[in-house]
This record gives structure tokens, sequence and C-alpha cells, in this order.
């Protein structure tokens, strides 16, 4: 074994493996891998290999797609057999809104370029001859999807990462980790029982002991695993027969509805259901000397989705059970694996958490080698970055959130859904008053936010469908009160902190694509850039004082964007952080008759000379001390409120008690998405990404490369020089009757794919569906007329002017 190497990677399942594999094909020879046991003997060994595209998420997409393309090539390369049946697989429907999702996701397919294909209830029968198609409504089939052997993959990745210099180490068991001393981003020491391994970078890929490899470093890695079980039959004479008749393989069959999936083995089936009950397991990690280990099955768990199965497929009733499998499964809490940079360290990174680690280990290697070797992955990851969690993902949340992930794998997943495991967990103190005024709460990073709210008198519960669902009617109330009147939002999730110091300007200026404010008490939006001219991150910044400001970013980013500050910081001691997330609490005010508001709770004067957009100052509401900032995300005259949450309530009755006859009322989070589409308001993730060049996200008032040199410049610049792909545009919708665009709708002229929706949503103030987009740029022409998929349905849909509502943002000045 090695002393000294560039890489070391924990762990040889086959998620670790394809990293080692990635990192060696992208020229990082020098790269070793430790396994405590055997190669596969963790999860890998018994899992049942299925390669599944489908998936809602961009990121996992491209990752599960990139996964397949490898595959598909490692035996040629490797001369190793990986046993890669290319079978195709079918997904049922039984009911229309199960065709919605699968519409929905057609659409994400087709933007990144995934073979996707409806079927009707006959097709299915003529392709899988012995699925019973009662009640089916349709289905959709992956022509190039199937499964694989999981052992020979990994061995076939392994043998290609040694053909490339690579070394795999079996039987060696890390101890612990420390980093160096001395220089700016400090050495790895990787302590084993075989000895130490000093290295620049680790990464941990150690499945079942994600928890006890994060804890050597003092992170708690917000992974435990679930137990997941699949039952082989003996063979069945119609399939052997059909072997015989030289007849094609029966694809892999998923009915989602049922929660299982089916495929051949060996001349029987494979059924794996996922079933409501199945409980984590290794909380802690398994047991020293754990290898290769099963646990007791527990079929009667099974038993709902067996006869499920025997109704769909006779054949499986017709045939003894050979072997039952229960394994374990990592599982995170949201049911996506976290590939990336573990927060607060330098050079560990993280490959964990894979519920379907054998489909996302290619590709899940591939992005990390890019990240670590190029220093940015070359596709959005927001959706598996492991900053996406924040500290309050500890054992117990953990527990309730991984078993509701696994039971939820075939649910349809509606792009409202507001799970209820572990909730509520984190409330901001006005979370009661909110309710009682009829709030409908959903949750972001833990936090309970208002989405919407119920008139009394009506059902307190959320409708989830693709389409307009029961809350549209209340959210357009909602929205126009804001219009017309008053209306009060939480946005206490807000990530916050504080930069300061004598290197603090220095330091934001370095980091930021904007100018920072000049003034004491003047607001910028700001946007940092990643290294290659792509947006990692916004931030609202405030100038609190000549060397400290004030920055606020979206609550679901807060590790993310605060961790991105520290990586960047100089570490001489100039500049400190400090979080305020938990600390401060945010109402905002917004609509027309906002100042009268203010004016009524508040001595200070709010008049446009005193208090002019884009600027803030402190005030008092009633006895309660807060900074009044003239911003918001709704396009309205309006402040956000920023105070010392122990406060909120005082602040939150002072509002209600003054604004009752100017027709205050709260509104949520999804009367403000509806108003921000109006006004073209960009989001990070959707609008805003590391794949998009800031000047394509139209963020060119927020980019001023004269003044100076700051992250990601020269790389913006060259990337203009280059020339763009895309366009930021907003689309008006034309023909929609109960379904606006959600995102990742594919947008086509005369055919040919041209762009995508990033995300849509009804103007209640214009009377208009609206939709954001990304274009080739040809395309983006005022007055351009195109067609957007919709669910299924083409639409026509006209590029129109940025900002169609107030787009000289008189309202926001008034």
């Amino acid at each position: 074994m090695k002393n000294q190497a560039r890489v070391v990677v924990v762990g040889g399942g086959v998620v670790g493996v394809a990293t080692l594999y990635q990192l060696a094909r992208m020229g990082w020879s020098d790269v070793v891998l430790l396994e405590r046991n055997e190669l596969t003997s963790g999860s890998t060994w018994h899992a049942a290999g299925l390669l599944p595209l489908f998936n809602m998420s961009y990121s996992v997409g491209q990752i599960h797609k990139a996964s397949v393309a490898l595959y598909a090539e490692l035996e040629a390369e490797t001369g190793q057999a990986v046993g890669f049946s290319q079978v195709g697989n079918i997904r049922l429907a039984m009911n229309p809104d199960r065709m919605d999702e699968y519409h929905q996701y057609a659409g994400v397919a087709r933007t990144i370029g995934i073979d996707v294909r409806f079927l009707t209830p006959g097709e299915v029968q003529e392709i899988w001859p012995l699925c019973n198609i009662d009640g089916l409504v349709g289905a959709i089939q992956h022509p190039d999807d199937g499964y694989i052997q999981p052992a020979d993959l990994t061995q076939a990745l392994a043998i290609g990462a040694r053909n490339r210099g690579a070394e795999i180490n079996r039987q060696v068991t890390v101890l612990g980790f420390t980093q160096k001393r001395g220089s700016e981003w400090g050495e790895w020491e990787v302590r084993t029982d075989k000895g130490t391994i000093t290295c620049e970078h680790v990464v941990s890929a150690t499945g079942n002991y994600a928890r006890r490899t994060g804890a050597m470093v003092g992170l708690e890695i917000p992974v435990i695993p679930v137990e997941h079980q699949y039952i082989v039959t003996e063979p069945h004479p119609e399939i052997v027969k059909r072997h015989q008749d030289g007849l094609p393989e029966l694809g892999v069959l998923r009915e989602s509805d049922g929660s299982w999936y089916l495929r051949e083995e060996a001349g029987g089936l494979l059924l794996g259901p996922y079933e409501k009950g199945a409980p984590i397991c290794y909380p802690d990690g398994p047991a020293e000397g754990s290898e290769y280990e099963l646990f007791p099955e527990d079929l009667d768990r099974l038993a709902p989705h067996i006869e499920a199965a025997i109704s769909r497929v006779p054949a499986f009733g017709e045939v003894g059970v050979k072997q039952v499998y229960n394994g374990a499964i990592a599982y995170t809490p949201d049911g996506s694996p976290i590939i990336g940079p573990a927060w607060g360290l330098r050079n560990f990174w993280l490959n964990e958490g894979h519920s379907f680690g054998v489909t996302a280990a290619g590709g899940a290697g591939w992005q990390l080698a890019h990240w670590m070797i190029e220093g940015e992955p070359s596709i959005d990851m927001l959706g598996v970055d492991p900053r996406r969690f924040g500290d309050y993902a500890n054992a117990g949340y953990l527990k309730a959130k991984n078993e509701e992930a696994y039971a939820n794998v075939f649910t349809i997943h509606y792009p409202d859904e507001e799970r209820p495991a572990g909730r509520p967990l984190r409330q901001a103190p006005c979370y009661d008053r909110m309710a009682d005024l009829g709030a409908v709460f959903g949750q972001k990073a833990g936090w309970e936010r208002p989405n919407w709210f119920a008139p009394p008198g009506t059902e307190r519960e959320d409708d989830w469908s693709f389409r307009r669902s029961a809350w549209f009617e209340h959210v357009g109330n909602e929205c126009r009160n804001v219009a017309e009147n008053v209306g009060i939002l939480d946005m206490t999730a807000f990530a916050k902190c504080r930069i300061m110091g004598p290197g603090a300007e220095s330091f934001l200026d370095g980091l930021i694509a904007n100018r920072l404010p000049k003034s004491v008490g003047r607001i910028n939006l700001c946007h940092a850039l990643n290294s290659q001219g792509g947006v990692h991150s916004e931030f609202t910044i405030l100038r609190e004082a000549p060397d400290s400001f004030y920055l606020v970013s979206a609550g679901v980013y807060q590790r993310l964007d605060h961790d991105w500050l520290w990586r960047h910081m100089p570490e001489d001691g100039g500049v400190h952080m400090v979080n305020l997330t938990n600390a401060k609490g945010v109402l905002v005010v917004a609509g027309p008759k906002s100042r009268t508001l203010m004016q009524r709770v508040s001595t200070a004067d709010f008049g446009n000379n005193a208090h002019p957009w884009l600027a803030a100052r402190d005030i008092t509401i009633g006895q309660a001390r807060a900074t009044a900032m003239r911003v918001n995300y709704v396009g309205e005259l309006g402040w956000e409120l920023h105070h010392d949450i122990e406060y909120q309530n005082h602040i939150f009755d002072a509002l209600m008690s003054a604004g009752g006859d100017l027709g205050l009322k709260p509104f949520g989070i999804r009367a403000m998405d509806s108003l921000r589409y109006e006004k073209s308001y960009r989001m990070v993730g959707t609008e805003i990404s590391i794949e998009y060049a800031a000047y394509e996200s139209g963020l060119d008032r927020f980019i001023h490369p004269g003044k100076g040199d700051f992250k990601g410049r020269a790389a913006l610049l060259a990337w203009r020089e280059r020339g763009f792909a895309n366009n930021f545009a907003t689309l008006e919708v034309h023909g929609v009757t109960d379904a606006d665009a959600l995102g990742n709708n594919p947008i086509y002229r005369n055919g040919e794919l041209v762009g995508r929706a990033t995300g849509g949503n009804y103007g209640f103030r214009l009377n208009k569906s609206l939709a954001l987009a990304m274009l080739r740029p040809d395309m983006a022409a005022l007055g351009t007329e195109l067609d957007m998929d919709i669910l299924g349905t083409r639409h026509k849909v006209t590029v129109i002017e940025e900002s169609p509502y107030d787009p000289a943002n008189e309202k926001l000045r008034a």
C-alpha cells in the first residue's frame, strides 16, 4: 500500500470504484482506493442492478444518463463482462394523475436527451405478453433502460481504474483522518490498520458506514440506510419457453401505483416492492466484521405488493419463491444522493446516500471527478449537493424522513407535494398566529412556511396536482390583495449572515460581480460566480457600516451559500462571518398601502426621500427594533422587516392591529411565486445556474466587469467571446385551460427543440399564464412565436417584454 497519493477513495462498493475509475480516466492516476473487506461486500453485492433512467430531478436524470452510457462501453474497454441487459423498461399508469406525472417527466427527459415513449395498454401487452392490462390508462417506455450485474460492473470499473494506474487495497480499515496545518489547503493523513497515507483529497464513498466516516471528521452526514427486500422466484415455464424459442427477454416492468418493479432473473422473476413500514438500519453503521450481510425476511410487510404483482402478472404467483433478499440501501431525506464537497472542510468529498447506487455510480463519479480536477462540476448539481441539508438533519430527523422517502419511491411526485414526516420542526415565532389565520404550511430546509391561506369555512388541506389545484382560487385572492391593498408574508427561513472586519469590503468585492453598496444603508442584489462564469449564489447585500455587511440568500441554500463564503474568506483574520439565520426573523409587508401601514406602527419617515427603494434603515415598531429594507420579491411597494427573532410576535401583532382597515391579510409562498413571474424575477436553481453564464440569465445590470477583478470574471468574458447557447426570456402561454408550465417544459420551433421553460405560473395581476425560459439566442427576439409542451399538450407561446407587470418599476419606487 502506498503512503502518498493525490486522492484516497474510501469505500469499495460500486460508487467508490466508479469514482476511482473516473478520476483515473480524467488523468489523475495517482489515486488509491481503500476497502475494509472485499469489493462490493457492503450493499453492492445484493443490489438488483436496475438502471432506471426515470427521475424527476434535472441533476439526477443527467447522472443516470451518463452512467448508462458508460456501462454500455465498459466491457469493450476492459474485457470484463458486466451483464448489461438493455431490455428496456415500462412504467404503467393506472390513473390520469400518473399520466400527468409521466408527461411532466417526459419534458425533463427530452430536454436532457433521454428517449422516452408513450404506450397504450394494448402496446404494453404486445411488448410484455405476461402482463394483465386491466385498469391501465397508459404507460411510458425507456428503450435504453435495463439492468446490469452489480458485482461484474464493479470489477470492470476496477480493471479500468487499475489499467490507468490506480491502486486498490482490500482488507484495509480506515481508523481516522487528520488534516495537516501549515498550508492554505492542508494535506490529509488517512490512518489505517495497515499504516498512514498522506493525500491531497479524500473521497468518502462508504455507503452504510457514511455516518461513522463523517463522525471521524466532525460531520453529521445525512445518510441512514433503509431495509429493502426483493424476491426471486423459481423458473417459470412460459419464460423458459420464450428463451428456447429465441424470443427477446422481457423488459423491466414497473407498476408505480402498486409500488413494485419486476424483471426476469434466470428464467424466473425478480420482484422488488417499496413498502410502507420498512425500517432504517445501521443508524450508527454496521457492526465490526459485518460483510455480505442480509436481514431476516419479512414477507408480511410485502403482502399487499405481492398481491398487486400477482394481479398484474399472474405468472408471478404460479412458481415458488427461490430466495428473499433483505439488505440495506443508503437513503437521504429526499431520496437523492449527496455528491460534492463536504461543508466546512477543504478537499474532503462526499459520494454517499445512493439509494440507486448502481444506476448513479458512473455519473456520480464523472461529476465528482470534474469537480475535483477542474474545480467545478459540468452540470448543475444543486439537487445532489451535500450542502442542501443543514444541521437540522440529525439522526431523529433522518429516521423519519428516510423511511418516508423509501416508502414514497413510487408515489406520484406532485410539484406541490409536502410530505408530513419530521414536521413541524423549525418554526418561526409567528407560526401559531399564521395557523390561526388559516395557513396551510409547507417546509423548506426544515422551516415551516405558509404556502397559502384557506379562507374561513374552507378545507385546510393541500390538493396536490400537476394542474391547477383547489388552492388556485385562494392564491389568486392573495395576489390580488397584495396588488390592491397590503399583504404580510413570513420569510424567516431566509439564510442570513454578517460579513465584517477590516478586510470585509475587499473580500466581498472580489467574490461578487456587482458593485457593493457604496453608502451605509444601501442595498444591492449581487451574484457570486463560479470559476467558469456561471452563477453559484445570489445575495441581497446591505452595507450596515463601513466594514460590516448583512447578506440574505435563499433559505434552502443556507449551508451551501455560507460554505461558499467560508471557502473564499482570507485566512489572515481580517474577515469574520456570523451566521444569523436562526437569530433573525423576517416579515415582508407589500402592496400599495404598505407605506400607510408602516407609518402607523413606527415614527420613522417612510417617504421616498427619507427611505428610497434599495435602502434600509433601523426603525422601531412598537417597542421592538427592526431593520426595514425596501426590497421584495413580488414587485410592489413594500419592506422586508428584519428583526431579532424574539421580537417577531410583537412586530406581527402591531402590524395586524394597525392594518385591518387597510385590507392587511397574510399571503403565502405560492402567491409570492405567482407574483415573481409577472416581474420576471429569476431564482437560483432554475433561471440562475452554474450551467448558464450570468449574461445568459439576463443579469447584465448586475454584472460589472469594469469594476476590477472578481471570481469568474475572466471566464465569463471568455464565454461571451465564444458566444452563448442560451438566452433568458419571458413567455406568454396561450390556450391554457387548467395547467400552467411547471419547469423543464420543452420548447419547439417547427418541431425542433430550441429551449426549455425553467418554470411557469399564472399571473393574477395580468390574467395571463406566464413562463420563464432559456431559449436558443436566435429564438429569443420579442414577438417570436414558439410551441411548448405542458403535460403532453402543445401550447403556442410568445416571447414578451421582461417584467410584463410594471416594467418601469413605478410601483416599487412609488
